[in-house]
């Protein structure tokens, strides 16, 4: 995949590699603390007992740890991952204004080192790139590239890109609502059920993944080189639930897939790339995913 005009603003970035959190600070200290022991000595207490026991029940703000030799890591990874984003948000912002008469309103990409906080919870490198309706943010420990090239043989540029673009396409999704209508369902009907609504809604933000790389070479963003293609479709194959069971257990249980199966990834990418029509990528009325 070749950069013909590479977007690497960071308007839309945040920066947590090399961030951590520390030991919480103490909640009481200084005259607070002096109250808390004179009490206690009033009381027949040990006053020293009395502070520890209270900064335990009311542990205060944590702090933030910075390892310096982390902060630049994966930098070239970084850059690539940024340029993606942000032409994912070229192509969606012309998409909306053009076809769809709205404004498009941006997501915010978060990269950081082994594990950070969302509003959806807690994030480690292990949960793999995702992106947070609450907060509008996707999230991802750059060193998730490196094991879809040593783990899962998903190798190439676009293969990359493919990830990236996949959890912007969540975001639109979270903006024309259908995020939000997905999790009405959530509690109320079976497991199974509900883990069929969400293979659709991943292969729908695998077509939007797709209809990215078609835009993003019509608007001169990207060219594509050849072997790019066959870069994506070994992600698309890596990430399928069928092949990830079969890695882990030896077998599938259909009825736990969440994010379909690696031929169905590859399918709606594909139609996503080839068409780069969103009316085609309707994947809760499609009849073969019923």
């Amino acid at each position: 995949m070749k950069w013909i005009n590479r977007n690497d603003s960071e308007a839309n970035f945040e920066d947590r590699r090399g961030k951590g959190r520390g030991k919480r600070n103490a909640a009481v200290g200084g005259l607070g603390a002096i109250v808390i022991a004179v009490i206690a000595l009033l009381l027949g207490q040990n006053p020293f007992q009395a502070v520890e026991m209270v900064n335990s029940i009311a542990p205060g703000e944590s702090t933030e740890v910075i390892d310096p030799s982390r902060v630049n890591e994966n930098e070239e990874l970084k850059v690539f991952t940024l340029g993606v984003f942000n032409s994912a948000n070229d192509v969606w912002d012309e998409i909306f204004r053009t076809q769809m008469e709205q404004n498009y309103q941006r997501p915010t990409l978060v990269t950081f080192t082994d594990e950070t906080v969302s509003e959806c919870g807690g994030a480690s490198a292990a949960v793999g790139p995702f992106y947070c309706p609450a907060d509008q943010k996707m999230y991802i420990d750059l060193n998730f590239f490196h094991q879809l090239r040593s783990e899962f043989g998903a190798r190439g540029d676009l293969a990359m890109a493919y990830v990236t673009a996949h959890e912007v396409g969540h975001h639109v999704q979270k903006l024309l609502g259908i995020i939000d209508q997905m999790n009405q369902y959530r509690g109320r009907i079976s497991e199974a059920d509900y883990n069929k609504l969400n293979v659709k809604l991943e292969l729908q933000a695998d077509f939007l993944a797709g209809v990215w790389v078609y835009h993003a070479q019509r608007l001169n963003i990207i060219q594509l080189e050849p072997g790019d293609l066959e870069s994506a479709i070994s992600a698309t194959t890596a990430v399928g639930d069928d092949t990830i069971q079969k890695k882990s257990m030896g077998y599938t249980v259909p009825d736990s897939f969440t994010h379909g199966t690696a031929v169905q990834r590859t399918y709606w990418f594909r139609k996503g790339m080839e068409s780069g029509d969103i009316r085609q990528g309707d994947t809760f009325n499609d009849p073969g995913l019923r």
